[in-house]
């Protein structure tokens, strides 16, 4: 029953689609309908609304590391597969019919979660990838593969198994992307539509 109650928790914090909920608040309608299709903050930034953008990284963050540290403290031992789920909430949200978000600002709040140098590591892994490639997908993509291996480097082996499956999640989001990567057709930060 435990391992059900934590994983719904994981599963549900993680299917609120806070950058559908922002836009259409902020009278942008739907975030859905433009980019990618997609609910996260790269397809909000979209819209032209840089603070509604930042506002989504960080509740979607928040969204992934708030049940694993509640499982932390109720659940000792359940932190990861909550982790998962609260990937796998934002990805695939029942309230969009199953459809959501790339999963990265999530991935990174549940890394912070269970282990925060690791996620500072991965965080400076994007930020150089991002500068390098100036393609957003990239440096998510290349972020999420390297974090088993800091979490390993760094001490973490116990989260090892969860971001396995949690990059697995995320590069399954970003398979349109990877096509479009293998066209030369990815769009870059800060390039004209």
């Amino acid at each position: 029953m435990d391992v059900f109650l934590a994983a719904m928790l994981g599963f549900l914090c993680g299917s609120v689609p806070f950058g559908l909920i922002l836009t259409r608040a902020a009278g942008l309608g739907d975030v859905r309908q433009i980019g990618s299709g997609s609910i996260g903050a790269t397809n909000v930034l979209r819209t032209g609304n840089k603070g509604l953008a930042a506002a989504t990284v960080l509740l979607d963050g928040l969204k992934g590391a708030a049940p694993v540290l509640v499982a932390a403290q109720f659940w000792p031992g359940m932190e990861g597969l909550v982790a998962v789920a609260a990937v796998a909430g934002h990805c695939f949200t029942p309230w969009l019919a199953f459809k959501g978000g790339k999963g990265f600002a999530t991935a990174a709040g549940v890394l912070a979660a269970l282990a925060w140098p690791a996620m500072l590591a991965c965080a400076a892994i994007w930020a150089i990838t991002l500068y390098l490639s100036r393609i957003s997908s990239v440096s998510s993509m290349t972020s999420v593969i390297a974090s088993p291996v800091v979490a390993w480097t760094l001490g973490y082996p116990q989260v090892i198994a969860p971001l396995i499956a949690i990059a697995a999640i995320v590069i399954v989001q970003h398979r349109a992307n990877i096509g479009r990567l293998m066209r030369g057709e990815e769009p870059r930060v800060g390039a004209k539509s």
